[in-house]
């Protein structure tokens, strides 16, 4: 690696570290999820889907409707936990706030470089959950294996999307089965809900169908 890469590796780290500390002044004090806590808040599309809630640490695969994403980050950052999303530089926020996320509690670092996973392993010293999207990658046994250790070490939750991670703890698919709308003038309306259809597979988890 020659001395340019090793500055400009050194430079985004740096920059990481601002950001985490810019979210909700976590360089002065602990004010996410208490580590007590051994599970996320979910949002209430998957409370029937999962059986209890989502384990902190965990490392699932998450493909299909967006929805899905942005209603995690808006049911943590909802209850005072701290959220990033990387590499999804066209994720819509704006569908984040309408579920509650805040965004005061949300790191987005849109273009992470050559190395997302660095960049989300990074994030999980003072995140209760990383968002990562790969961007068509498959993350090899062997990495995974040592981020996903770093994540359960941190208390963690990493959600994978656009990719795929080998040896992942938990796979969920969401595909939208429906919408409900607000009525307004003769021919418009705006949707105020989308439905979503969430499948999770996991090594604890059967099968199953919301």
């Amino acid at each position: 690696m020659s001395a340019v890469a090793v500055q400009d590796r050194a430079e985004q780290l740096k920059l990481l570290r601002r950001q985490m500390a810019a979210v909700s002044g976590k360089g002065e004090s602990r004010d996410w999820l208490p580590e007590s806590e051994t599970t996320l808040p979910i949002p209430q599309l998957l409370a029937k889907t999962l059986p209890g809630a989502l384990p902190r640490g965990t490392v699932a695969v998450v493909s299909g409707a967006r929805s899905l994403l942005l209603g995690m980050v808006a049911a943590v950052t909802a209850a005072g936990g701290n959220a990033a999303i990387v590499g999804q530089p066209d994720i819509g926020l704006l569908a984040a706030v309408e579920m509650g996320a805040d965004l005061s509690r949300l790191a987005v670092i849109p273009d992470p470089g050559t190395d997302p996973v660095e960049v989300a392993a990074v994030l999980m010293d003072g995140m209760d959950l990383v968002v990562l999207g790969l961007g068509g990658r498959s993350v090899s046994l062997t990495r995974a294996r040592a981020v996903t250790a770093r994540a359960r070490q941190k208390g963690c939750t990493l959600l994978v999307t656009d990719g795929d991670w080998h040896g992942a703890s938990m796979r969920l698919e969401a595909r939208v089965c429906g919408y409900e709308t607000t009525c307004g003038a003769p021919g418009f309306g705006r949707i105020s809900r989308v439905r979503l259809d969430v499948s999770t597979q996991g090594r604890a988890i059967r099968a199953r169908t919301g």
